[in-house]
């Protein structure tokens, strides 16, 4: 018979791994979360952008399991959320589980910052082995859209190379603030969006645009498109 305090002491050793839930769909969420692995803690659930930022802020999860597609914010869904919560809840790694399985999608939210991408046609048992392998540090892909990732981030090597050497130049703010002024949001919204002032805004987009050697918001849109960033 195991000793309750030697148990007790093991628990604490290894503590479960936490989990917010972010869907839209409220029998999702109540389906998924029933057939995650029980050792799986999950903290809370969201249904919106707004919703999702302000769970991930106050519980601070492990992962995130986050819908691609989702209301509320300014239209970015689940690649929002992460660029709006990351910075707030620095060792929270974010698993993109959507039924799309469209190119753009799963592009878009690697890009913010997603540790993965799986479909909703995975079992919970996938979903809770996605969720650890993001945990200890793994990038985790449903078999068919590895190769999006790939040609989005390696296929042309020497365009990738000289993109990223454009991007270092800007600090990650920036690059925050780049994309959603290349997407064509305004400065209000981008503020909103990211938590900050619409001064500290105009103040990032000046910043940006001299060091890319850009004279206006135009150029950027076209810049950030022709390099697939947005």
């Amino acid at each position: 018979m195991t000793d309750p305090g030697t148990q007790s002491a093991a628990q604490n050793a290894n503590p479960p791994l936490t989990i917010v839930i972010v869907d839209d769909h409220s029998i999702f969420r109540s389906g998924l979360r029933s057939e995650l692995d029980p050792a799986l803690l999950v903290l809370g659930e969201a249904a919106t952008v707004d919703e999702a930022v302000a769970v991930v802020i106050a519980t601070q999860p492990r992962v995130v399991l986050l819908d691609v597609h989702l209301p509320g914010g300014i239209g970015g869904g689940g690649a929002e959320v992460i660029r709006a919560a990351a910075p707030q809840a620095p060792a929270t790694l974010f698993l993109a589980l959507s039924v799309s399985d469209a190119a753009d999608d799963v592009v878009s939210v690697i890009r913010a910052g997603a540790r993965g991408y799986i479909t909703k046609s995975s079992s919970g048992a996938e979903v809770s082995d996605a969720a650890r392998r993001v945990a200890g540090g793994d990038a985790v892909f449903s078999p068919r859209l590895a190769g999006f990732v790939l040609d989005a981030f390696g296929a042309v090597a020497g365009e990738t190379a000289s993109t990223s050497d454009e991007l270092d130049r800007l600090s990650a703010r920036e690059q925050e603030v780049m994309r959603l002024i290349a997407r064509g949001y305004a400065y209000k919204e981008v503020a909103t969006a990211l938590f900050i002032s619409p001064k500290t805004v105009e103040t990032h987009v000046s910043a940006v645009l001299r060091k890319l050697q850009l004279s206006s918001r135009h150029e950027l849109t076209a810049w950030a498109t022709a390099r697939k960033l947005l």
